[in-house]
């Protein structure tokens, strides 16, 4: 127990450290607080939540699943600094009040108390030095390797990251570890040895015995309490500040009215129709909705996010988790005159990211994916394109081309409407109003009306469809582009426009009829799945390959059957972003017959052409996206590239080592199921 003297001064410490912490945790607050308002459910489902959250951070999945290895040493001090907080505790009731207050005095359960302390306590020390190693020694390249052209706060340029880094590594090192000393002080003092502390009993016998030891147990309570009270107040500004706000980032995320979950590939809905809204997008940091201000404070600035980037990956000036991270140096700068009810001094744009950065998106989600907190940069990308574009009209010139087609053919290639319909010059393919008893309305999309490539997907698509006998029909010249292009660029009036008549198109075709809506596109199926129910769109949509797939199991469809060995490159509009990985993989004879390339399925790489990429100059990089994805696939040996998505079928035959001799072929997975048709009709003798 302490002395009076010590106590008061702990006391007047405490008060003012809480004070100051006080401080800092309301300054966040009022920052979140400036945030703008959800359109999806942040909080609904409540329980469920905080079920999810509990039980991810307490199993720290996120943490293990893309770095196991580097995970178990995050659960050691996770864990163990977890329980510190009930040792902190009791060591100051024990500090604090007289000897009869202790609270494990004589309880049962004293002794795995003292063990869970001190083996805990070692882990806790072991992690440190781990990562410690990591950053300082190894120097691992993925905690901080951004490219020289990424924009970053000048602070983080300066090494705040590592600095802040060995300011909490030393503390929780020498607060762990002086309380493992005060411990093993005790022990010395009373003259005693602990087989339920065999880390302290150590220290004991290192120490020496006799009562005179007592003054290390002081010297260990003050340390490893005392350091507690220094860093509370730093710890506002410290990135490890996601110890609290990560739990409760993980609960917060999007989901319906009705409480199901928003997929990544969705995105909020800006109000045209509000004539008091003079700002489209974000351009201040107060303009951002109130959970993206959270996200800076919940990134734990791990760098998986920019890891994975396709765009950081090949050299271009974006880096998705140094957007979080210059956020939050800026939050920390001004938090103080925010919560006065300044504004922000200066725009996004100045301070998170470069323009070059801005479109070099490819909104491909794996950032969002990974991210062990839940963080989502890909939102604020696409606020801050809505910014440039409807408020500024500063975006890349290829992009205005796209644009103006939109709004005046409904195809971003410009090409007549009334030539909508000409891929199916060869092929039967029934309007809505030739067949009008139709069970699947095909979706055939831009891509596959208008590109060449592309059109022999939408014919072997329908080749397939006649010979399982399905009923389908498609809009013709009444459909129009989705609008994908559009939204993901930043353009959210024009493509609301089209969306709008789209979905009137839709629910005259459907009626009240629950039929099922295919797409051979990815982005338009992530549309009409994802985007058109905040339109009044509400359809069961389904890419071809999941009815593909559902044919072959209804033996409809022969299965396929192929000398050649394949690989599957994974959309990231139907995998990452709507979950689909087994359907293409089942029509290819199951997981078996694929050579895997090594970033596959929720981990696939991007060919390079989601977030408008396919209609613009790709930015300034080493290499292009799509080089990297297409020489990773030559790789495995393949002789066949399959894909699920007509715009990575171009991309990836673009590549320059697509051109070279040997190089695998690339095909949807629509092209190798019609060709197998056509060998075994031809086998069988039928025309």
């Amino acid at each position: 127990m302490l002395t009076l003297p010590e106590k008061l001064l702990f006391i007047i410490f405490a008060i003012l450290s809480i004070y100051l912490t006080y401080i800092g945790f309301s300054q966040i607050i009022v920052a979140v607080r400036k945030g703008q308002p959800e359109y999806y459910s942040r909080s609904n489902r409540l329980f469920e939540r905080i079920r999810e959250a509990f039980v991810r951070t307490i199993g720290q999945t996120p943490v293990l699943k893309s770095r196991p290895l580097v995970g178990v040493f995050h659960s050691f001090i996770f864990y163990g600094f977890t329980f510190y907080l009930l040792v902190n505790l009791i060591d100051l009731i024990e500090g604090l009040l007289p000897p009869s207050f202790a609270p494990l005095s004589g309880s049962p359960i004293s002794s795995w108390f003292r063990l869970g302390s001190d083996v805990l306590g070692f882990l806790v020390l072991v992690g440190v030095i781990f990562f410690v190693w990591r950053r300082f020694v190894s120097r691992d390249t993925k905690l901080e390797r951004f490219n020289d052209s990424v924009l970053l706060q000048a602070e983080v340029r300066a090494g705040g990251i590592r600095m802040d880094s060995l300011i909490v590594a030393g503390f929780i090192f020498f607060h762990v570890g002086f309380r493992l000393f005060e411990a093993g002080s005790l022990l010395a003092a009373e003259g005693r040895l602990d087989p339920w502390q065999p880390v302290a009993t150590l220290i004991a016998r290192v120490v020496g015995f006799g009562p005179d030891r007592i003054i290390g147990w002081h010297i260990g309570w003050w340390v490893s309490l005392g350091l507690i009270l220094l860093f509370l107040p730093y710890f506002v500004r410290s990135k490890h500040i996601h110890i609290f706000v990560a739990p409760i980032r993980l609960g917060l995320g999007r989901r319906a009215a009705t409480g199901e979950k928003i997929g990544s590939g969705a995105l909020d809905p800006l109000n045209f129709e509000d004539e008091n809204v003079e700002q489209f997008g974000v351009a201040k940091l107060e303009q951002l909705r109130w959970s993206q201000v959270l996200d800076a404070y919940a990134c734990i600035q791990c760098n998986r996010c920019t890891n994975v980037c396709p765009a950081h990956e090949t050299g271009k000036a974006l880096a998705p988790s140094a957007i979080e991270i210059n956020k939050r140096y800026e939050l920390n700068s001004i938090r103080a005159t925010l919560a006065k009810g300044a504004e922000s001094p200066r725009p996004v744009m100045e301070f998170a990211l470069s323009e070059s950065a801005l479109w070099a998106c490819t909104t491909c989600g794996a950032c969002v994916g990974i991210c062990p907190v839940g963080c989502e940069p890909l939102i604020d990308i696409v606020d801050l394109r809505r910014d440039a574009v409807m408020t500024k009209a500063q975006f890349p010139q290829d992009l205005n081309s796209a644009f103006r087609n939109l709004e005046r053919a409904g195809n971003p290639w410009g090409l007549a409407q009334d030539n909508r319909k000409d891929w199916a010059k060869e092929i039967a393919a029934p309007t809505v109003e030739e067949n009008p008893d139709f069970d699947v309305l095909y979706w055939v999309g831009c891509a596959g009306a208008y590109d060449p490539s592309a059109q022999k997907i939408a014919r072997a698509f329908t080749e397939i469809l006649h010979h399982a006998k399905v009923r389908f029909a498609i809009l013709g010249n009444s459909e129009k582009c989705t609008g994908d292009l559009a939204r993901r660029a930043g353009n959210e009036y024009l493509y609301q426009n089209l969306g709008a008549e789209n979905v009137q198109i839709l629910n005259a075709a459907l009626g009240n009829r629950d039929k099922r809506v295919v797409a051979t596109c990815p982005h338009c199926f992530n549309a009409l799945a994802n985007d058109y129910p905040q339109l009044g769109g509400k359809y069961r949509v389904m890419h071809h390959t999941q009815l593909i797939s559902e044919l072959v199991s209804d033996n409809r469809l022969p299965e396929l059957i192929l000398d050649e060995n394949i690989t599957y490159h994974d959309p990231c509009y139907l995998g990452r972003h709507n979950g689909i990985y087994d359907a293409p993989r089942q029509v290819l004879n199951g997981p078996k017959r694929i050579i895997e390339m090594q970033r596959s399925r929720e981990n696939s790489f991007c060919c390079g052409a989601g977030g408008a990429q396919f209609w613009k100059e790709e930015e300034p990089g080493n290499t292009r996206v799509t080089e990297n994805r297409f020489q990773e696939a030559q790789a495995t040996g393949a002789q066949v590239i399959a894909a699920g998505c007509p715009f990575c079928k171009s991309m990836l035959s673009s590549s320059e080592s697509a051109g070279e001799t040997g190089a695998p072929l690339v095909l949807d997975v629509a092209e190798l199921v019609a060709e197998n048709l056509r060998r075994v009709k031809s086998k069988l003798g039928i025309g």
